[in-house]
């Protein structure tokens, strides 16, 4: 074979690669979709795409019990944020299983359900702890629609040697972009401080100026305008929170019955919360013959 008609058919070949390959690749133009439908979404940062939530999994806003002073005040932010108006980022930290992340959601949802209320089309967008790094791209993909978005990340924390609290903290304040207009950022943490106590000492420790050394990290919680504090509950409590999830599930038990089993199972898990409570409902249920 001649060598030009080799090098005709190895172009020939690698044409043929490149039409197969277009075809299996994304579009880079799905990639820069407009926003769809849906009220929720995810953020896939490897992709950089959102993908919709058709059905977030949340609970109604009243049957939230034992959170009532920290609910009316996120629930008063987000409306002021749908309605357009001054609003603050939030950092929801405490104890586990306390209802943090379900009140976002809760709020989110019963904002929706209230739209002929004058509120603005409202988005909530989770993102996860790992692509913070991409929350400048997130910005820059949202910032131009007309929507109002919460950006929700769940469990937020920081261990030694990360750095992708950086780019969360420009965003939040500062930055040459800084936070579009239409974008408020609600975190749910364990620590008040996001970095874990001893990580904090340990710095402080080593440092040659200790109060600098952890400045940067801790001012971080700074940012967030509100912080709300979630404690654990006493008994009267979780046994209001007990009731509120077998009434809403219909489940058919009397109060004394129903206040044993609490107290039991409180016990035998050495803790009381929400998630300790719909974890005994859910059983309660099972019992019962009853999906929840």
């Amino acid at each position: 074979m001649k060598s030009k008609d080799y090098l005709a058919e190895i172009a020939a070949s690698l044409g043929q690669i490149a039409r197969s390959l277009s075809t299996i690749a994304p579009d880079a133009r799905d990639a820069q979709a407009v926003l769809g439908l849906a009220d929720a979404y995810h953020w896939d940062g490897d992709d950089g795409r959102l993908m919709a939530v058709p059905h977030v999994s949340r609970v109604p806003l009243s049957m939230l019990k034992g959170i009532d002073a920290v609910q009316d005040i996120l629930l008063r932010n987000t409306e002021q944020f749908a309605r357009g108006h001054g609003a603050n980022n939030a950092l929801l930290w405490g104890a586990r299983g306390m209802g943090k992340s379900s009140l976002v959601k809760a709020i989110h949802g019963d904002i929706i359900a209230r739209g002929d209320e004058g509120f603005d089309r409202l988005v909530l967008i989770e993102i996860a702890r790992e692509d913070l790094e991409t929350l400048p791209a997130l910005m820059r993909r949202i910032g131009g629609e007309d929507a109002r978005f919460i950006v929700f990340c769940d469990d937020l924390s920081f261990d030694s040697g990360e750095t992708s609290y950086k780019s969360l903290k420009t965003i939040l304040d500062g930055g040459l972009e800084g936070r579009p207009e239409n974008v408020l950022f609600y975190a749910t943490s364990n620590r008040r401080h996001l970095m874990p106590r001893d990580m904090i000492e340990n710095e402080r420790s080593t440092a040659i100026n200790p109060g600098e050394a952890v400045e940067e990290k801790v001012s971080l919680s700074d940012r967030f305008g509100l912080w709300l504090g979630f404690h654990n509950c006493d008994q009267p409590t979780f046994l209001t929170m007990v009731r509120a999830y077998a009434d809403h599930y219909g489940l058919d038990i009397d109060d004394e019955a129903l206040r044993a089993r609490a107290i039991e199972w409180s016990a035998t898990r050495g803790a009381r919360s929400g998630r300790v409570a719909i974890q005994l409902v859910r059983t309660l249920a099972g019992e019962m013959g009853k999906p929840v």
